[in-house]
């Protein structure tokens, strides 16, 4: 018999791979030819809202889009495929070291992203 934290990780894990396929769908009905794995997704999972995450992506790992279309058009329409595929958006994930660091600090840290090793995909 699963534990509570079992079933509570697994429901997570169905939730990345149903976000995944979701966000790669978008990325392919707009032609933009990258992919996330659950590694990019969980680590944007710390970082609080859909619409912030796909930002810091396309700022972070695709910022030659930015030539051509500004961010919130990008994001626009990357959340309009995604929500047609998955209304649903993945729950934030706090990262405990940092939860750890922002408590002893006394202060919050929102919307805070730092280079924590997401992985470099092929660029459109």
């Amino acid at each position: 018999m699963r534990n509570a934290h079992e079933e509570h990780g697994m429901d997570y894990d169905h939730a990345v791979d149903a976000q995944l396929c979701a966000f790669n769908s978008a990325f392919a009905d707009l032609g933009l030819r990258f992919r996330w794995d659950a590694q990019t997704l969980t680590s944007l999972a710390t970082i609080d809202g859909e619409h912030a995450r796909v930002v810091t992506y396309i700022e972070t790992h695709q910022p030659h889009l930015l030539h051509a279309y500004s961010a919130e058009f990008l994001c626009a329409a990357i959340l309009a495929k995604k929500t047609a595929h998955t209304p649903e958006a993945l729950p934030t994930r706090v990262d405990p070291s940092s939860e750890r660091a922002r408590r002893s600090a006394g202060f919050s840290i929102s919307q805070y992203f730092g280079d924590d090793g997401l992985p470099a995909l092929a660029g459109a």
